[in-house]
């Protein structure tokens, strides 16, 4: 099991993270194996068998409503609703793996796994990390048992990305004892049957969060929304008109509402990516499956080099996904370790703890995310005409996996988030993200063109590559800093780049330290996938990370400043570039071999 050690958020952008400290999939211990299994059989057994109904709940509304609540209250029983509730409130309080796992493992069933993900997420963390005694004895061991389903509201019709312009209203009343709130929530994912809804409104005009039961007087539902995917879950409009919520329904502290709101999505982007990268292991699974089946000229299509080329880049980048996910997760573990659940400053201490982590958590949901949609669309192509038909697996997969990329905040203000976040941190006097761009940009102009070198080892030129880019980066990120200063936040598109550029140093960076704790731990040999992974992904994202960097000194620099900063970038970035052909045939073959995602 990999040390649990504390680092500052965005910090791997400015260091070398020795392999050992990382958590990685390899460290799953006995416990998290058997959360595995049982949500596989759970999902096998009991959702497999309702698919259809909750998918075509158009046709019997109600029966589809039930069926989700008989499956959460299995799910309750089985104890996968609980993992984040403390025992004390009739859960099982395990790790942050553990909820991850559960995450991955039943997002594989499509509409149900967002209903539960839904539950076990943004629909009752509000309450598990910011909730007082009182309200979490009232309301989480029925959640933990899926006997009251839960929900969360924040978006509005007029108030979507930009959280903090709700115009919902909360108004005390004369005698203290409950608040009315006016206002309409929309796209409320669980909020044709939920039972416990977590809102957001005004009070004074200081956004606060509420908790909210669907029978309070005043509070109704809409007409469910007719999707393009995930279609077995409810998404519908939740109407509060002078709805009368107990004055000690608020939850955490009046006019701190945005703190509970943003440290919940920090978490839920961070969960949504663990479902991202199982729902990217079953398109692999089922796409390879129809690919060693379906025979063209002769042979089957996996034997064909094209189809050879998208499972290996499928894999390759479901492998860094996965390693970014779990690395993530122990970060998480560890920090939330030091937190007393049982103090009455545990909410202050978990909004520091997930804001540690704040940029990690989006660089995971916009780079999971968008992986999928690239596995899932690749899975419609290997399966050519058949793959856009209803009765396969990847046509179902592709429409369910586009609302990810909007779930949660969309992938473009994430990417703003990112860079965004990282500026501020080191302004406040987080990560030293100035003083390092200011050394290095006193190293810029001497550094070399990297080669492979005899001494390197296994892997020892990508980490030196990857350590590169990191250097690429706070170049590019300190001459946009000192360019645009404090009005770089509205310089979107060179905020995006820089953000591109982080997430494939973490991925890059993951992917690397997992197969490096594998030679470690299991040998050379034992980890050739991995590090055929490594090799591959590695060499394809220096490329993208200098191509970004260009894009970036065209707009910072003109002139003959460009043309002097374009030629140091060109000689940093330069390498040597490896058989990606050799590399990809050899990724490709092992998945096909086993017939699934494999590393």
């Amino acid at each position: 099991m990999a040390e649990k050690t504390i680092r500052k958020g965005g910090s791997f952008l400015l260091e070398d993270i020795p392999a050992g400290e990382v958590f990685t999939p390899e460290d799953f211990g006995d416990e998290h194996r058997m959360i595995v299994k049982t949500t596989e059989r759970f999902i096998k057994n009991e959702v497999e068998p309702k698919i259809d109904v909750l998918e075509h709940k158009e046709e019997d509304i109600e029966g589809a409503f039930e069926a989700n609540r008989q499956l959460m209250l299995k799910a309750g029983e089985l104890g996968l609703l609980g993992v984040d509730i403390e025992e004390q409130y009739g859960g099982s309080e395990l790790d942050s793996i553990a909820s991850l796992l559960i995450c991955e493992h039943s997002a594989l069933s499509g509409s149900f796994g967002l209903t539960m993900n839904d539950h076990t997420g943004i629909g009752s963390m509000p309450l598990v990390f910011f909730g007082n005694k009182a309200q979490k004895e009232k309301y989480l061991p029925a959640m933990a048992r899926g006997e009251k389903i839960g929900a969360y509201a924040l978006t509005e019709p007029e108030s979507g990305t930009d959280a903090m312009s709700i115009k919902a209203t909360a108004v005390l009343s004369p005698d203290g004892k409950y608040y009315k709130l006016d206002g309409t929530k929309q796209y409320v994912t669980n909020g044709g049957f939920a039972d416990v809804i977590f809102t957001y409104a005004r009070v004074d005009d200081k956004m606060t969060a509420f908790i909210v039961e669907k029978d309070f007087e005043g509070v109704s539902t809409g007409t469910e929304e007719k999707k393009m995917g995930i279609r077995g879950s409810s998404t519908c409009s939740i109407f509060l008109d002078g709805a009368k919520v107990p004055a000690e329904n608020a939850v955490f502290e009046i006019g701190r509402g945005h703190v509970v709101a943003f440290n919940v999505l920090n978490l839920g982007r961070f969960k949504l990516a663990a479902g991202a990268v199982g729902v990217a292991k079953l398109a692999i699974e089922t796409s390879v499956g129809y690919a060693k089946e379906r025979v063209q000229f002769g042979k089957p299509i996996c034997q064909f080099g094209m189809i050879k080329h998208k499972i290996a880049e499928m894999a390759t980048k479901t492998y860094m996904a996965e390693s970014m996910v779990y690395r993530t997760g122990g970060l998480i573990d560890a920090i939330f370790a030091t937190v007393d659940r049982s103090a009455e400053e545990a909410g202050r201490e978990f909004s520091k703890s997930i804001g540690e982590y704040a940029t990690e958590c989006s660089v995971n949901k916009v780079y999971c995310t968008e992986i999928l949609g690239y596995v899932s669309d690749e899975a419609v192509q290997i399966y050519g005409g058949y793959g856009y038909c209803e009765e396969y697996p990847v046509e179902r997969i592709y429409r369910d996996n586009r609302i990810f990329r909007i779930f949660e905040g969309t992938n473009e203000i994430n990417r703003v988030l990112i860079t965004g976040m990282l500026l501020r941190s080191a302004l406040k006097g987080g990560v030293p993200l100035f003083a390092e761009a200011e050394k290095v940009k006193g190293e810029f102009p001497s550094l070399e063109p990297l080669a492979p070198a005899a001494d390197d080892g296994p892997l020892g030129y990508q980490r030196r590559l990857v350590s590169r880019a990191k250097k690429i980066y706070l170049f590019l990120c300190g001459s946009a800093a000192q360019k645009y200063g404090t009005a770089i936040e509205q310089e979107q598109e060179v905020l995006g780049l820089l953000s591109d550029m982080t997430q494939e140093i973490y991925a890059m960076e993951s992917g690397l330290l997992r197969a490096l704790k594998a030679i470690d731990t299991v040998g050379e040999q034992q980890s050739k996938t991995k590090i055929d992974m490594v090799q591959l992904y590695v060499n394809d994202a220096v490329s993208r990370v200098a191509g970004y960097a260009r894009q970036l000194l065209a707009a910072i620099e003109t002139g003959d400043a460009l043309d002097s900063q374009l030629a140091m970038l060109n000689k940093a970035s330069q390498f040597t570039p490896l058989n990606t052909v050799q590399l990809r045939r050899a990724v490709a073959d092992e998945i096909i071999e086993v017939g699934r995602f494999t590393c």
